[in-house]
C-alpha cells in the first residue's frame, strides 16, 4: 500500500497503488496509470525553466560584465535622450542585474532538486542567497523603476513587481522559520514566477515592440505583461496542487 507523507503524517487510499509524487510537495497524489504523462511533462517544464533561465543569466553576464552596458538595446535607447544621465543610474543597473541573475539561476536548483538530508546545508546556504539577492534586487530597483522607459505607467508596473517579488520572498522566508514547509514551498514558487519576469520580459518585449511599432509603448505593456501571467499561472498550479492533495487525502 502506498502512503501520502505529510509533515511527518501518513496517508493512504484504501489499497489503491499511487506511486508518484508531486515535483514540489513531494507527495503522492496521481494514481499509476497517469505516471508517464506526468514525469515526461514534468521533466519538459525543469528542462524549459533551466534553459530559459540560464540563456537570459548568460545574455545579461556578456551584454553588461563583458561588453559595454551602453551597447544594450534599453541602456541605448535611453542615451538617444538628451536629459538621460548614465551615472549613478547605470551603477545601480549593475547591482540590480547581477543580483537578479543569482536568484534566477539559483531558483530552479531550489524548487526541483530535493533537499536531501546531505543537501540541506546546501540548500539552506542557496536560500539564504537567493533571498539576499532578492532584497537588494529588489530595493534598488524602486530607484531604476523612477527612470523607467515609457513613464509612470512602466514605474508602477516595475514598482508593483518589486514589492511583490520582496514581499513573498521575505513570507516564504518567514514560513520557513515557522517550520511550515508547504506554505514556504508555496510563497518560494511564488517568488520564483516573479523572479522569471526577467526572461518573459525578454520574451515579449520584441514581438510588442513590432506589434505596436513603438518601443516605448511595448515597455508600457510588458512592465505589466512580464509579471502578472507568471503569477496567475502559478496561482493556478499551487490551487491545483492542493485540490488534488485533498481529494486523494480524503478517499475521494
Amino acid at each position: 500500500m502506498t502512503e501520502f507523507v505529510e509533515s511527518g503524517k501518513n496517508f493512504n487510499r484504501k489499497g489503491k497503488d499511487y506511486s508518484i509524487y508531486s515535483p514540489i510537495l513531494r507527495v503522492n497524489i496521481l494514481p499509476i496509470g497517469e505516471e508517464l504523462f506526468e514525469n515526461m511533462t514534468s521533466k519538459m517544464i525543469r528542462a524549459l525553466v533551466f534553459i530559459l533561465a540560464f540563456s537570459i543569466a548568460g545574455y545579461a553576464m556578456v551584454q553588461y560584465g563583458v561588453l559595454q552596458a551602453s551597447d544594450a538595446g534599453l541602456v541605448s535607447f535611453k542615451l538617444q535622450k538628451p536629459d538621460f544621465e548614465l551615472q549613478p543610474w547605470v551603477y545601480v543597473l549593475y547591482i540590480h542585474i547581477f543580483t537578479a541573475i543569482f536568484a534566477l539561476i539559483i531558483g530552479p536548483f531550489q524548487l526541483f532538486i530535493k533537499p536531501t538530508h546531505t543537501r540541506r546545508r546546501w540548500h539552506r546556504l542557496f536560500g539564504y542567497g537567493y533571498v539576499f539577492s532578492i532584497v537588494v534586487s529588489g530595493i534598488v530597483s524602486v530607484y531604476l523603476s523612477l527612470f523607467a522607459t515609457g513613464g509612470w505607467i512602466s514605474s508602477l508596473g516595475f514598482m508593483s513587481l518589486d514589492v511583490l517579488w520582496v514581499g513573498t520572498t521575505i513570507t516564504a522566508t518567514r514560513k520557513i522559520m515557522a517550520k511550515d514547509i508547504h506554505a514556504h514551498k508555496e510563497w518560494m514558487l511564488r517568488s520564483y514566477a516573479l523572479t522569471f519576469s526577467a526572461v518573459t520580459l525578454r520574451i515579449f518585449l520584441a514581438p510588442l515592440a513590432i506589434l505596436l511599432g513603438d518601443f516605448e509603448a511595448a515597455f508600457r505593456v510588458v512592465a505589466w505583461l512580464c509579471w502578472i501571467p507568471n503569477l496567475l499561472v502559478m496561482e493556478a498550479i499551487i490551487a491545483g496542487m492542493r485540490q488534488r492533495l485533498n481529494r486523494y487525502k480524503d478517499g475521494i
